[in-house]
């Protein structure tokens, strides 16, 4: 009885822990389009985007669907991005936010890319 408490505790953890890393949001810029995993381009009006982005200041708030997190290294990224020029080369289309509770998906159909 013991050892399946355990291991029922094991998989809740672990089922807990795999949620919160599919919302991690730590992104990377890439220098080249090919490098990147997603295209993004920055919208002038919140009407217009897919997502509402805030940069956190710390990695462990990026819970949250639009909350990024910009790291120094590609390695630690959870996807590369690259800023395009035009808005129709683009996957994805954000607008900043000035405040944390603003961030989130506008378009649900394009929530797949941050997965």
């Amino acid at each position: 009885m013991k050892r399946l408490l355990s291991i029922f505790t094991i998989g809740i953890i672990a089922c807990a822990f795999s949620i919160n890393s599919a919302n991690a949001q730590k992104v990377y810029t890439v220098k080249y389009e090919s490098q990147a995993d997603i295209k993004v381009y920055i919208v002038k009006y919140e009407s217009q985007c897919d997502l509402k982005v805030y940069h956190v200041n710390y990695e462990s708030q990026t819970n949250k669907k639009g909350k990024w997190f910009n790291v120094k290294y590609e390695s630690q990224a959870d996807k590369t991005i690259y800023y395009v020029k035009y808005e129709s080369q683009a996957d994805l289309k954000i607008y900043y936010v000035d405040y944390e509770s603003q961030a989130g998906w506008k378009n649900n159909s394009k929530a797949h890319l941050l997965q």
